[in-house]
Order: structure tokens, then C-alpha cells, then sequence
């Protein structure tokens, strides 16, 4: 089958011109044809379409969740969906066809949180410190040392990606284990959520942070028990150092953004929520766009700042021009909002909490309740100020004192100026209290608006870490996804990528398991009483996460009018046991009716 796919990919690659529905009279009720709102017709009403799956398992992701075997496009548009016979009947000289062979088709999967613009150059330019590269603190420092043999004396060393939850050592690298094979260098590694970060002792020096250095506001310096750095800095804290650090290149952020996108296309996604973004990245992915090399959906979400001069000027900048749910304008590359953040890291212990962290699942952070990431009450009014101009808002809210306070100042906001359907998110939305979900299920019912956008991965990829601060009482209820089921709250999946892979199976795998990489602290810290089904969790990366695009009428389910952003699977979801979720494989993405991605055939045997 992989080598038919190849080949047929060769025929349709080809860029579509037209956005048309195609009224199609077929003698049976099971092929829906339906004019799409806003949408022409095309000229010739009864022109056959240009590709046609079939012989499969088509997973609509509709209202119904129906399963089909076959589905019909013109251009960019599905035309019908139904059996075999009837949409085979369409086909025309001209249509191609392709026998899917009993293979699954989904929605093209979406990702409503991931930083792709920055984690591209990321990738290219820094050091992989992460898991598996790295499982131990011992690999890391033989990884920086290499790297160290390579660059002039004085040239900083930047990495990304490691995670004291799965180092073989079960403890923090700090900057004594790394001085010792980079004198001559400074060294900053982040951890894999970007909220921290280790600096040898060279970087400390060149930033003048010493044991007299005081803690930032909204940051941390970890210390030893005399007042001696340890290398750690939390948030704000690692500001010195950053200041430092060369700027990646306009070419670098290109480079990495042109083939970070390929590889979406491998897995099946054809969209994401690109979040803080600025003017500059934005004009890149319109550049990218425009030179047909962009084979996803982009909704931007512009930095907002931390202070109330800086949602000001955004506003002024922006808010006549992001307003999606007037117009997301071609579909591809979307003005769509604004992120603020309130609080810091699960894995961090720097998200605000309103009891004391955990450490090492049992014991406790003595005193260490987070804090929030700027002022509570600054926030509150950006999230006003932004409200009150018409944009969309999302905010990163891990911690449940968090999550509180940006659920009810979107409350009083919408109290003030009510609003229907602007959507705003909280991102992340870790630990809500009962209050919060309260909230979020009232929102949402009178509103649009307070949709939890959380990372099921985080259970995963996190998951070690994240259950030794969470603890054994609060884990069990991190990301409560079956209790938003049962509250009627809907919610968007994200990877925040690069804190986790991007790929959207992982995602859909993870709601279902909940289950730790590593099993620190056993297998199953999280329990299965917040988990769901298959069906939920591929909402939550399709039709679910498209809302959050502000697309849900236009992508997110494989329905009559809809673009065709769709994805042929190895194994159907809806078939296989859950841990087979996690391993599935993409054999063909077809983004506005192109296939823009098919998967190496596998040599015979």
C-alpha cells in the first residue's frame, strides 16, 4: 500500500487554486452533500471530484462520531461522505482514487498549545540534553564537554531538554557537576519545560550572581544550605544570564520553522496554537505561506507582556487586526490572539499553588507555595484591558491559586463587557479547584469562553517529575479530564512543545493511560479516574482543539464542506488497545486537498 501512496502523492501534490463545494446528486441518504455557508459553488455543479478514499475506516469526529468508508474531495473541499458505492459513483475520468485497504482516515490532527516557531531553531542550534539523549547527569556533562572541545574559549554552551525526573542520579545537575568540563565556557541548559534552568560557574560569574544576590521578584536563585548558588535558577531569576546569550538569527528561526513543519505533516497534524509569538515571527509564517511551504494551519497567539503598557500597545498594534472570530482571513495563517502567563512550572515548583508543594512524592517543599509570575492584580487588569478590546485570550495557569484567578478575572470581565465567543483559554489548567471548574462549566454554557487548553502529555514526558511535587492526593487529580466530560467542559489538547514531543498520537495515547514514563514513583501516580476514551481524547486533537483555532466549522471533523485536512493511519484508534495509540503511524497527510506528506514504502520481504 505504501508504494501506491507514494505514487498517487506524486499526482496530487500539486497547489489548488479554487475553494469550491460541489452540490452532487448521488440516489442514496448515506452521501451528504450539503452547500456550505459562505462558500460558492462551483460553476460546474456536477464536475466529479479530484480525489476519492476508499475501502476504509473513516473516523468523522462529527456529532454523531460516525465511521464511514469512503469520502469524496473537490480541490480543497470534502464534497461527500458515506459507503463505498455511492461515492465511487462520483469519480469521474479525471478522479483519482485511492483503496485505503481497510486503513483508518481522521481529521487532520491539531495541537492547540505549541511553541513551533521557536522550538525549531532550538532544535538546530542547541544541545540535546534531553531524554533519551541524556539519562543521566553523567551523560550531560560528558555532552557539554565534547561540545566544549569545539568552540572557542568564551563561547557559550546552550542546551535543552533535561529533566531531573528521569536522571538516573534522581537529583538537580547544578553547576559543579559541569565546571569542571567547561572552565573556559559559560553554560546554560534549560530544563524541558523552559521555566528553569542550570548555569555552570563561568555563567554565574559573567552574570555577577553571587551568595549576596537576592531572589528576583517572581524568580528564584536555589541555593545551598550557606546561601551558595547551586547553578539552578527558577523564572526570572535566570534574566542575568539570559541577557547574555547570543540571539538566534533571522535565517536560524527560518531554517528550523521550514523543517519543524515537515515533520508535523509526518505525524498526521495540520494545525497548531502557536502561542507569544511576535511581529517578526508572524511575517514569517506569512513568508512560508506564501512560498506554499507552510502545510499547516497557524493561529498566532502576540505576546502581552507583563504589564499594562505593554497590553496597551498591543492593543493599539493589534486588536483591529486579530479578531478571528470576524474573519480568520485564508484559513492558513491566523492573527488570532494574545498569551500572558500568571504563574511558572509543575516541574519547577514555581506554579502558585494554595498549599505547599510536594517533593519526592511524599515529602514536603516546606513553605513553598509558587508564586505568581507578575502582579495578580496587573494581571487582572490586562485580562480586561484585552477583553474589553475584543481579543481572544489565552493564559498559562499551572497552579490551582492560579487557575482561580485567571477563571474569575475572566468572570469579572464578562460581568463587565459581556462578550459571547471569544474563547479565552487557560492554558495548561493543571490542578483546577472545584471553584475553578465551577467557573470554566458556567463560562463556557453562557460564554465561549474559559476552555481549559491543558498537555496530556505532561502525564507522560513530565509525568515522573510531576507526580513527586503533585504528591499521591493532588496527582490523582491533574488534568481531570473525565471530570470536564462529566461537567460538560470542553477542552483543547496541546503539547507545548518543546516542554514534550509534538506528536498529536502521543497526546491522544496519554488522556486515555495517564501513565508516568518511568514509574518513579510506581506506574500509576495518576490514577484512571480522570482518564477517557479514544473517542474523547481524539476530540480533544481535533474538533475540540479546531474551536480553539476558531476553525472547528471549517476543519476538526471530516464533514461535507469542510477543508480537507485529513490523516491515513497504520491501525484505526477506535480498534487497537491503548498502549497501540502511542504507536501509531502516519501513512498519508493531505492538507487542503494535497498531499503534502506519504511515508517511505517498506522494502518487500
Amino acid at each position: 500500500m505504501l508504494r501506491d501512496l507514494t505514487r498517487i502523492a506524486r499526482r496530487l501534490t500539486r497547489p489548488a487554486v479554487l475553494r469550491v463545494v460541489l452540490p452532487v446528486l448521488v440516489p442514496s441518504a448515506l452521501v451528504l452533500v450539503l452547500m456550505t455557508k459562505g462558500r460558492a459553488a462551483d460553476a460546474q455543479p456536477s464536475a466529479p471530484p479530484t480525489l476519492i478514499l476508499h475501502h476504509g475506516r473513516i473516523l468523522t469526529v462529527d456529532a454523531r462520531d460516525r465511521v464511514v468508508e469512503a469520502v469524496a474531495i473537490r480541490g480543497r473541499t470534502i464534497v461527500a461522505v458515506g459507503r463505498d458505492r455511492e461515492i465511487l459513483a462520483m469519480a469521474g475520468p479525471n478522479t483519482t482514487r485511492i483503496d485505503l485497504a481497510g486503513k483508518a482516515v481522521t481529521p487532520g490532527l491539531l495541537d492547540a498549545h505549541a511553541h513551533v516557531s521557536g522550538g525549531g531553531a532550538d532544535r538546530m542550534t542547541m544541545l540535546d540534553v534531553g531524554y533519551p539523549a541524556a539519562k543521566s547527569i553523567a551523560d550531560i556533562v560528558a555532552a557539554v564537554k565534547a561540545r566544549a572541545a569545539t568552540l572557542p574559549a568564551g563561547t557559550f554552551i546552550q542546551g535543552r531538554g533535561w529533566d531531573e525526573g528521569k536522571f538516573a542520579e534522581r537529583r538537580m545537575i547544578t553547576a559543579a557537576d559541569l565546571d569542571a568540563v567547561s572552565p573556559d565556557h559559560p553554560v546554560f541548559l534549560t530544563n524541558t519545560t523552559g521555566h528553569y534552568s542550570v548555569v555552570n560557574s563561568a555563567a554565574l560569574r559573567l552574570a555577577g550572581i553571587t551568595r549576596e544576590t537576592r531572589d528576583p521578584p517572581s524568580g528564584t536563585i536555589d541555593r545551598y544550605p550557606d546561601g551558595r548558588p547551586t547553578g539552578v535558577l527558577k523564572e526570572s531569576a535566570r534574566g542575568p544570564v539570559q541577557r547574555l546569550l547570543p540571539p538566534r538569527s533571522a535565517q536560524q528561526a527560518e531554517d528550523g520553522l521550514r523543517l519543524l513543519v515537515k515533520e508535523f505533516s509526518a505525524e498526521g497534524m495540520t494545525g497548531y496554537k502557536d502561542p507569544g509569538i511576535s511581529e517578526g515571527t508572524f511575517a514569517l509564517y506569512q513568508k512560508l505561506a506564501a512560498e506554499g511551504a507552510l502545510p499547516v494551519r497557524v493561529f498566532a497567539l502576540f505576546m502581552g507582556g507583563r504589564s499594562i503598557a505593554s497590553a496597551k500597545q498591543l492593543i493599539a498594534d493589534r486588536a483591529k487586526t486579530a479578531r478571528p472570530y470576524e474573519s480568520t482571513g485564508d484559513d492558513h495563517v491566523i492573527a488570532g490572539g494574545v498569551k500572558i502567563y500568571i504563574d511558572g512550572s509543575g516541574g519547577a515548583r514555581t506554579a502558585w499553588m494554595h498549599d505547599e508543594w510536594n517533593r519526592e512524592f511524599t515529602g514536603l517543599d516546606s513553605g513553598n507555595r509558587g508564586y505568581p509570575a507578575t502582579n495578580p492584580d496587573t494581571i487582572r487588569q490586562m485580562v480586561k484591558l484585552f477583553h474589553d478590546a475584543g481579543m481572544h485570550i489565552s493564559a498559562h495557569a499551572i497552579g490551582d491559586q492560579a487557575i482561580d484567578w485567571v477563571v474569575d478575572s475572566y468572570d469579572q470581565a464578562l460581568a463587565a463587557t459581556p462578550t459571547k465567543g471569544l474563547r479565552h483559554g487557560i492554558i495548561h489548567a493543571n490542578l483546577p479547584t472545584p471553584h475553578a471548574l465551577d467557573v470554566m462549566a458556567r463560562l463556557q454554557r453562557d460564554y465561549d469562553a474559559g476552555i481549559p487548553e491543558p498537555s496530556a502529555t505532561f502525564h507522560w514526558w513530565l509525568g515522573d517529575n510531576y507526580a513527586g511535587n503533585f504528591g499521591p492526593e493532588r496527582s490523582r487529580h491533574v488534568n481531570p479530564f473525565r471530570t470536564y466530560q462529566r461537567m460538560g467542559i470542553r477542552w483543547a489538547n496541546g503539547s507545548d512543545f518543546s516542554v514534550t514531543p509534538f506528536a498529536a498520537r502521543y497526546g491522544l495515547w496519554a488522556a486515555v493511560a495517564r501513565t508516568p514514563m518511568l514509574g518513579v514513583y510506581g506506574a500509576d501516580p495518576f490514577g484512571r479516574e480522570e482518564a477517557v476514551d479514544v473517542h474523547t481524547a481524539l476530540k480533544a486533537v481535533t474538533i475540540w482543539a479546531a474551536h480553539q483555532l476558531f476553525l472547528d466549522t471549517k476543519v476538526g471533523s471530516i464533514e461535507v464542506g469542510k477543508y480537507a485536512d485529513l490523516a491515513v493511519w497504520d491501525r484505526d484508534p477506535y480498534r487497537v488497545p491503548t498502549a497501540d495509540l502511542k504507536e501509531m503511524r502516519c501513512l498519508m497527510t493531505i492538507f487542503d486537498g494535497s498531499v503534502v506528506y506519504t511515508a517511505p514504502a517498506t522494502p518487500a520481504r
